[in-house]
């Protein structure tokens, strides 16, 4: 298999150099840029897999050029910033972002999240093929799509493999910390209530009410877990 190819965009040469070298040495093909304009160009050059992208650029503003790289491919985008409110946070998140990491940061954080990543390119396993159908909603695990009344919803990897984890166990209650050890496929030793920002992002796209969800619901105190009526029940198809 072909190493995974990563654009690094950051303005600071600095912190854009160690991360390009560091992931060299790990058998990555990588390119850089230092703005957004380059940016957009070495995308369409290079086709990346993965681009770890700065918010705060010379000329562009990340959360955009995150959104503009996903509408033209399927590449996972992993923000890095210095911005540490929970709101920069959710908002990338809501802007596409597969994952999300603060300044400074470690090295060693940083490969395991990239390996998290692009680990989410696998093969799916024959055991996990079905498609499950519930009701208005059908989960594609093959083709990594899920569709409501016939219309396909845009999901990062990340709320993809969450909610096909919890459909997969409908009626079961899942603590957060189970869902990220099951979810993340990495040891996340960050706040736990990025599963609360994942699972808002999610409801926003499949949930009539999201006051009032019916299908992804709150267990209080305890964690989420995937409810449909019992006269609906689900259909796996092949």
């Amino acid at each position: 298999m072909a190493p995974a190819k990563i654009l690094v965009v950051d303005d600071d040469p600095a912190i854009r150099n160690l991360i390009h070298r560091f992931l060299a040495k790990h058998d990555y093909q990588m390119e850089s840029a230092e703005d957004g304009k380059t940016a957009m160009t070495m995308f369409e050059q290079f086709n990346p897999d993965l681009v770890i992208l700065d918010v705060n650029l010379p000329d562009a503003n990340g959360y955009n050029l995150c959104q503009e790289m996903q509408s033209r491919t399927n590449v996972f985008v992993l923000m890095l910033t210095s911005r540490t409110d929970e709101a920069d946070i959710i908002r990338g998140f809501s802007q596409g972002a597969d994952e999300y990491i603060t300044k400074p940061f470690r090295l060693a954080e940083l490969e395991v999240r990239v390996e998290a990543l692009l680990r989410r390119i696998r093969d799916v396993k024959p055991a996990e093929q079905q498609s499950l159908t519930f009701d208005r909603i059908l989960i594609d695990p093959v083709r990594r799509e899920v569709t409501l009344d016939r219309q396909l919803i845009p999901l990062t990897a990340l709320e993809f493999d969450l909610l096909h984890f919890l459909a997969s166990h409908p009626g079961r209650v899942w603590r957060r910390k189970e869902l990220i050890q099951q979810v993340w496929d990495y040891e996340y030793v960050g706040d736990e209530r990025v599963v609360d920002v994942h699972i808002g992002q999610i409801r926003k796209k499949i949930e009539t009410d999201i006051n009032q969800p019916a299908l992804i619901q709150t267990v209080r105190g305890v964690g989420y877990k995937f409810e449909v009526p019992e006269s609906l029940g689900s259909v796996a198809t092949t």
